[in-house]
């Protein structure tokens, strides 16, 4: 059995989703002590709606994947969607991933959260 999934393999190679948005109205980043991966999120987002959503990642191929999905999972979502997100989705959503690659997963959870907590306090400094 191979260790990584056809779409983890995928979304190493090919990821989705990959910069940084300029205009980003949420920006989140996270990193892991341990493994040394850090995620950075950029946000677009107009009317509660993620019209864009754009990543940089430094990490393995299982982070790498992972940002990448979740960028997918979310965009053009509404926020009230994006916040239900979980690494168990992102995950799933990839077919799986080694059990010492979940954190990965939890990253990508973790770097979006953190990314929607910059807008709503950039929403809020605005009114």
């Amino acid at each position: 059995m191979a260790l990584y999934s056809e779409k983890v393999m995928d979304h190493f190679r090919n990821p989705r989703n990959v910069g940084v948005l300029e205009d980003a109205n949420g920006i989140g980043t996270v990193g892991n002590a341990k493994c040394g991966d850090i995620m950075k999120i950029y946000l677009k987002i107009e009317d509660d709606i993620i019209v864009d959503v754009k990543f940089e990642t430094f990490g393995c191929g299982s982070a790498i994947a992972s940002s990448s999905m979740a960028t997918e999972l979310i965009k053009g979502k509404p926020v009230s969607d994006a916040l239900q997100l979980t690494n168990k989705a992102v995950t799933e959503a990839l077919d799986g991933l080694p059990a010492h690659k979940i954190h990965c997963s939890v990253l990508a959870e973790e770097a979006i959260r953190a990314a929607l907590e910059d807008y709503e306090k950039r929403k809020a400094a605005a009114q």
